[in-house]
């Protein structure tokens, strides 16, 4: 999917909202735990419910591949379901990969080849040589991580080091790297402070946004100091969503949920 492609389903759908697919078969409902495929069938139902709320889907890996072999096979039906019934949606392989060069073009692969997603989350600490296999892709995205929304961001990401902090190193030296134009940014809605600084950084790229909701960021803060001229936001809520019930009618109160932040988004739109 192309940029402007993403940013034409903004306008439609009057929608930034991300949706993220965390699936714990601790929380799902029960009776689903009776399928074949509690983890796809919970997706689907989700997925249908939203679709058209939502510009982006979420799945992070590790919810997936907690549950080995059948959790990869849930994670493939899913994707393929999402790009075979809403091809119109971007997905974002949440996997935060990243190894030397060789390592780096398999997991791109993996994710951006064979499964298909539009989008794949990286950890930049190895540097270029780890990050530039998954921007070779033409028409899909590496989705860096700049200034996440956990506590232990502070550790390295807003560290001073020669007068500059980490993230900002990363921000500006991603901008160098080949093919850099198919790179959007993960900032957390948690450091709303630090948009003004990134955006000077990188005015226009896509930033994908977790900890609206159960981590307590303001959705309102975010587009106040990270909204650009096209939006330029996928904002993440996942919690919030996909588990606003865990009965029968799971799947309606997750477009309740849903609907709720679409609306808002909206109403932020026409500021």
């Amino acid at each position: 999917m192309t940029t402007q492609q993403l940013q034409d389903q903004i306008e439609i759908k009057k929608s930034f909202l991300c949706i993220g697919l965390d699936v714990d078969l601790n929380k799902i409902p029960q009776h689903l735990l009776q399928t074949e495929d509690p983890i796809f069938e919970f997706n689907k139902a989700i997925i249908d419910a939203t679709h058209d709320l939502c510009v982006s889907f979420k799945p992070n890996t590790a919810f997936y591949e907690a549950y080995g072999i059948k959790g990869w096979q849930s994670l493939e039906k899913t994707i393929n379901y999402i790009n075979s019934n809403y091809p119109e949606i971007f997905t974002i392989a949440d996997a935060k990969r990243g190894d030397i060069g060789n390592t780096s073009s398999m997991y791109a692969k993996a994710f951006l080849e064979d499964l298909n997603f539009d989008s794949v989350t990286v950890a930049p600490y190895m540097g270029k040589d780890s990050v530039e296999p998954f921007l070779a892709f033409e028409n899909k995205h590496t989705i860096l991580l700049a200034l996440t929304s956990n506590e232990g961001a502070f550790d390295f990401q807003t560290k001073n080091v020669d007068g500059k902090e980490i993230y900002k190193v990363v921000l500006e030296t991603s901008k160098s790297w080949k093919n850099s134009e198919n790179l959007m940014y993960v900032v957390g809605a948690t450091k709303a402070e630090y948009f003004t600084e990134i955006r000077k950084i990188v005015p226009n790229s896509f930033l994908l946004v977790p900890g609206v909701g159960a981590q307590g960021g303001s959705l309102a803060e975010v587009c106040k100091y990270g909204m650009s001229e096209n939006v330029g936001l996928l904002i993440n809520s996942s919690r919030g969503i996909i588990y606003a019930s865990n009965g029968t009618n799971f799947a309606e109160k997750a477009r309740e949920e849903a609907l709720k932040l679409q609306q808002e988004m909206q109403a932020l739109m026409k500021l």
